[in-house]
This record gives structure tokens, sequence and C-alpha cells, in this order.
């Protein structure tokens, strides 16, 4: 049987009339179509990921607000991830829920999270929000004295591996969000 006349019908008559003369032939033109397997290999070893957009946990990025959040979207790109690039001088990479402590330590530290702006929310204990790599930090030393309440605890899914540069996975752990 020659194909080269039923590959230029359009497909679900093509499928309709090759039905009808062979069963076994759509199966067959299906595989003749697909990506050979040593391609498919070929393809998923070549893939390159993109690290801004992986987590602390080496896995894809996970949003940290989503639409319907109160505080959404956060991220300095305000797309509700916490990644970011040279544009971000703040690395806006930890994805915190912050406390009441955290919010007036900050205040204190001359960075008002807690009133409302334009284009900005307000936050308040609890809130969902992307949080500079150093000032995370800063709340962690500062726990010593101040207590563990200042700081906010880490969603790590949503924290971008990026932040390991600034602060150890040990430390990102003991303050893991746990719903």
């Amino acid at each position: 049987m020659r194909l080269q006349p039923l590959l230029s019908l359009p497909l679900s008559l093509g499928s309709l009339v090759t039905s009808r003369l062979n069963p076994l032939l759509p199966a067959a033109l299906s595989r003749s179509l697909s990506v050979p397997p040593h391609e498919q290999v070929r393809a998923a070893t070549t893939m390159v990921l993109d690290e801004s957009k992986l987590s602390v946990l080496h896995a894809p990025l996970q949003p940290h607000t989503k639409e319907g959040d109160s505080t959404h979207p956060t991220g300095f790109r305000r797309d509700g991830y916490c990644w970011g690039d040279s544009q971000d001088p703040g690395n806006h990479f930890i994805g915190g829920v912050v406390t009441k402590e955290f919010l007036e330590y900050s205040k204190d530290q001359g960075n008002d999270l807690m009133t409302q702006r334009p284009g900005f929310p307000g936050l308040k204990d609890g809130c969902r929000w992307c949080l500079c790599v150093n000032r995370w930090k800063e709340a962690l030393l500062a726990s010593e004295k101040l207590g563990e309440r200042v700081v906010p605890r880490v969603d790590l899914s949503s924290t971008a591996l990026s932040a390991l540069k600034g602060v150890k996975l040990d430390d990102l752990r003991k303050y893991e969000y746990k719903p």
C-alpha cells in the first residue's frame, strides 16, 4: 500500500481511512512520527537548569505568594517568586513568614515593613514576604539578645538557591516554616 496519498489527507480523515484499511497502520504511522528513543535521551541530557530558578532544596523554585494572597505579589520583580538578579541589590531570596518581632526589629533598623504605602500592602505577623538575605541574617544574629521570634520562619521551597551565598542551609532549616 502506498502511504503518500494518505499522508496528504486531513488528519481526522486520514485516521479514519487508514484505520479502515489496516488497523495496525495508525500505530505504525504514530511510531514513525515520534521522536526516536535515543533522541529523547539526548534532549534530556542537554537540558540546562537556570540556577536562579532553583530552591535551596535543589528543586524548582516555588512561588512564595500567589493571586489572592494579601501580600501578592512579593519578590524583587513582584512576580510572587523570591529570586532576582544583579538588579536586586538587596538579594530578596528568602521566602520568609514574618513575625511581629521581626517587623518591629526591621523598623528599628530603618526598614518599616508594617506601614502600608502605594504598591506595598504593609505586613503583619504571619505574612509571607521575600526577604533580603542580609536582613534575615541580621535577625538571626539579633536573636541571641531578642529571642528566636525575631527570626522569620523560612519556606525552603520558595527560598532561592542563591540565598546560600549569604546564609547556611542549616540555619534556614532551623527556622523552616511548617504550616
